[in-house]
């Protein structure tokens, strides 16, 4: 099950709280108090070694249970793609 963040808008405090997707994603403490949720970018890690001519798909699976932030992912596939405007393409036959 996910967990989903949620901060006391008075005492500013955080909490973690499990809950299924299919839950409405609404956090109440003992006193009653709607906390607010909090959304966050996911996580994504483009560490590691992964060949500039790769597919879509390649990349993909590469990059699919990484940790990091959208923008490391972007970052990468920029660096990808500054690796592949260096390099002659051979023209495909149609």
């Amino acid at each position: 099950m996910p967990i989903y963040i949620y901060q006391n808008p008075k005492t500013k405090e955080v909490k973690e709280i499990v809950q299924s997707v299919h839950d409405n994603h609404e956090y109440k403490d003992k006193a009653g108090v709607l906390w607010n949720r909090i959304f966050t970018a996911p996580e994504l890690n483009t560490q590691g070694s992964l060949n500039a001519e790769c597919s879509e798909k390649q990349f993909s699976e590469f990059t699919k249970n990484k940790k990091g932030t959208v923008g490391d992912l972007w970052d990468r596939s920029a660096e990808l793609s500054e690796k592949r405007k260096g390099k002659k393409h051979p023209k495909s036959s149609d």
